[in-house]
């Protein structure tokens, strides 16, 4: 695509508007901690280390987005809370959070490896993410795929 791809716009790029939900480096370790099973605020901060103006921002932003949904809770004795929990679209990042753990325990681990092994629950064996295409071809790098205008794709006046 590169020779026409400059007669394309990226103003609607999937890319850009994904990256103004999820770009945000807090952004994504909320959503780090929520798959590995964090559902309340004070665990989000203890997990996320950020200060809490800006966990309850990210929250927020991921609750308005539909990534994640509040649910409310009570403890015996204690006011009434909310939990956050992902929802169907949020569930649907977590190929791209796999993909960007793996890329890191190969390029940025401790030399000791990397700090935490995803495994599939019925098996035990390790998850790892990788692209195919519709025929079951893979994996695929970026050098087997062509990038191509899609049915979106706007023309540069």
């Amino acid at each position: 695509m590169h020779p026409e791809r400059f007669r394309f716009s990226a103003e609607n790029c999937s890319i850009r508007r994904t990256l103004d939900v999820v770009g945000e480096k807090w952004t994504l370790l909320v959503l780090r901690e929520a798959f590995y099973g964090v559902r309340r605020f004070d665990d989000f901060a203890r997990g996320v280390g950020c200060a809490r103006n800006i966990l309850s921002a990210r929250l927020n932003t991921l609750v308005e987005e539909g990534l994640l949904r509040r649910e409310p809770y009570r403890e015996p004795g204690q006011r009434s809370r909310v939990e956050y929990r992902l929802t169907e679209k949020g569930l649907e990042l977590f190929p791209a959070v796999v993909a960007l753990m793996q890329w890191g325990d190969h390029w940025a681990a401790d030399s000791d490896g990397p700090p935490v092994d995803i495994t599939h629950r019925d098996c035990g064996e390790p998850v790892t993410a990788s692209v195919t295409c519709a025929a079951g071809h893979g994996p695929l790098s970026a050098r087997d795929t062509r990038a191509e205008p899609g049915a979106g794709a706007r023309l540069i006046a």
